[in-house]
């Protein structure tokens, strides 16, 4: 007897995709990546369309996944900080790699898109 794999999991890629690029977890660890350590409200401002329940949990998220390290500073008023980590550093070639791919190819993506809907 052959041994089943879920479809999902026959593509090695899958759980790397679905790690990495949820809706807002990519946004997140770019800006992380480039712009470093962040408050929580400055992650808010250079990431406009999120809102702050949603930021909360991805953040929660990726510090449970080891891409993100919080910390909590103990002064009045409190403040905490975000931070990619070393794990989550890691991931910058391949965001570097689609975004060259994404510049070099995404005009034929949508001339694609057009010569299909006409």
């Amino acid at each position: 007897m052959q041994n089943q794999q879920a479809p999902e999991m026959s593509c090695p890629v899958a759980p790397v995709v679905d790690l990495v690029f949820s809706r807002w977890t990519t946004p997140i660890l770019w800006t992380l990546n480039f712009d470093g350590r962040q408050r929580f409200s400055e992650l808010e401002r250079r990431i406009e369309t999120i809102t702050p329940k949603v930021l909360t949990e991805r953040l929660r998220q990726l510090e449970r996944d080891g891409l993100v390290s919080r910390t909590y500073h103990r002064e009045i008023p409190p403040r905490v900080e975000y931070q990619i980590t070393e794990l989550g550093s890691s991931l910058a070639p391949l965001f570097a790699q689609l975004a060259h791919w994404g510049t070099a190819h995404l005009p034929d993506v949508e001339q694609a898109r057009l010569s299909y809907d006409a």
